[in-house]
């Protein structure tokens, strides 16, 4: 068989299988920045996951880096000067994202800064006519998240490209799943299973306010959220767990999983509902989000549901691994009459493997994303699922499932057990939930879990309605300073 070229699998093997796009684009003999010339690409947050999208644009051979940025000067210079080395030109050095954003010299950005950053950063770029590939999760809540989705469809129609960074989604492996499973060849779905048993040890506790790195600019870097006092040891990455900043793990590593759990099951809204239940446990530190957590989304007729677990299999001891579910650790697993699917295999009922599907891990995303601004949309056949709109609904499910742990209530096993009463599959997962505490010499008769409430969700209005509303709706938007306000009117 023949293989598609670039250009075709755009055009074609991209276009959303639920439905229409959400997103305008450009007449077919429109032209967009970067088309056949180089892109100029600035990355902002030039960290660890920033670093590896620099050396992307290094790697292809249509793209120039024009720009870096980061609130961290050192990190600033040493990217600038690998560029240099690699391109033979410096790029030009922002502390300031709001600098960049408004650089007309700057065709496209690449955002990859902590969390609070993501959609506000992908807003003024995009505003200011600039194709953004955001990272995960697109958002730090939901509000934030539904104006980067109408920013995306107003700019759109100016030939603008937003494009996630879940990066399944252009996995060829992953769409051969999604083709195979709508024969039913294993019968009846049953639910659709996200996994992130990733070992998380403690950030540590520290006894007093820490100052910032002399290199770092605190103020830019804490963005729309409050100057608050540092208290973590490790400056970067740790921010991640604690939730000013971060999302935990359920919206750190989720939003991929739970993406692809969503896409099984053809939902294009978010759930009509979430409850979670889970905890910091096994040791006291400066986090505060859940190192062990789950959540459960009742869509119809399928449900989706989320494990987190940070601590290892057995014992607090990081060197006896993770524990998995049908081998899946960092995953997804599909549950049918017949079988399951496990991340790259089909199996029967009785664990023999059937079907083998060839996936990549998301190898081409990045690609797509050039190769989109290169040549321009042609009826809207790129965004359905590389789009703001998929990447938010995807963040949104962890940002709900925080919701409603964030409003719980310290809880013992039995209250827990009679929340979910009447719902094997759901007391099998709670059951498996205590059980790995157990396992780690946690006794969750003695060490409190948080028992979120069953929260409802209007998914076109998203907004909570009903019991607790209230308060849950107070966290589907932030807070933002002055300097560093997103607009009520994108």
């Amino acid at each position: 068989m023949k293989q598609p070229t670039r250009r075709k699998f755009i055009k074609g093997s991209l276009y959303g299988a639920a439905g229409t796009s959400t997103f305008c684009s450009l007449p077919a003999k429109a032209k967009v920045k970067g088309a056949n010339t180089d892109v100029r690409v600035a990355v902002i947050g030039v960290g660890g996951r920033g670093g590896g999208h620099v050396n992307a644009c290094l790697g292809n051979e249509k793209v120039r880096v024009t720009g870096v940025c980061d609130a961290d000067y050192k990190r600033n210079e040493a990217n600038a000067n690998r560029v240099k080395d690699k391109q033979g030109s410096k790029p030009k050095q922002y502390e300031d994202y709001r600098d960049l954003c408004t650089d007309k010299n700057i065709d496209a950005v690449m955002i990859a800064t902590p969390n609070h950053l993501h959609s506000l950063i992908a807003i003024l770029a995009a505003q200011n006519g600039k194709h953004v590939y955001v990272e995960k999760p697109v958002s730090h809540n939901i509000w934030e998240g539904r104006k980067l989705v109408e920013t995306s469809v107003k700019y759109g129609k100016k030939g603008v490209i937003v494009q996630h960074g879940m990066q399944r989604r252009s996995d060829s492996g992953w769409r051969e799943v999604m083709e195979w499973i709508k024969d039913k060849p294993l019968g009846e779905m049953l639910v659709s299973r996200g996994f992130c048993y990733k070992p998380r040890k403690s950030i540590g506790k520290v006894q007093a306010p820490k100052q910032p790195p002399a290199e770092i600019n605190y103020d830019l870097w804490s963005g729309p959220r409050q100057i608050l006092p540092i208290r973590r040891e490790r400056f970067h990455y740790d921010w991640h767990w604690q939730r000013q900043y971060g999302n935990g793990d359920i919206g750190n590593q989720g939003p991929h999983q739970m993406d692809v759990a969503r896409w099984a099951i053809g939902q294009e809204k978010c759930a009509p509902n979430v409850l979670s239940i889970g905890g910091r446990f096994g040791y006291e530190d400066d986090g505060d989000t859940a190192n062990t957590q789950i959540a459960f989304f009742d869509y119809k007729p399928v449900p989706l549901i989320f494990e987190v677990r940070g601590l290892p299999e057995k014992g607090l001891d990081w060197g006896k691994g993770m524990s998995n579910y049908k081998g899946a650790r960092v995953g997804n697993v599909i549950e049918f009459e017949g079988g399951y699917i496990s991340e790259s295999k089909a199996y029967d009922n009785g664990g023999k493997s059937i079907k083998k599907f060839g996936i990549t891990n998301g190898r081409g995303h990045f690609e797509n994303w050039i190769a989109s601004i290169e040549e321009g949309i042609k009826e809207g056949k790129h965004e359905h699922e590389l789009s703001a709109h998929t990447g938010h609904l995807s963040a949104a499910l962890g940002h709900m499932a925080n919701i409603s742990y964030y409003i719980g209530k310290n809880s013992t096993p039995e209250a827990c057990k009679e929340s979910l009463k009447g719902d094997k599959m759901k007391e099998e997962v709670f059951n498996r939930f205590a059980q790995h505490l157990e396992n780690n010499g946690i006794n969750i008769e003695k060490t409190q879990t948080t028992l979120g409430p069953l929260l409802n969700f209007d998914p076109d209005k998203e907004q909570f309605t009903g019991d607790h509303s209230e308060q849950a709706n107070k966290l589907v938007k932030g807070d933002y300073r002055e300097g560093f306000r997103i607009p009520e009117s994108v």
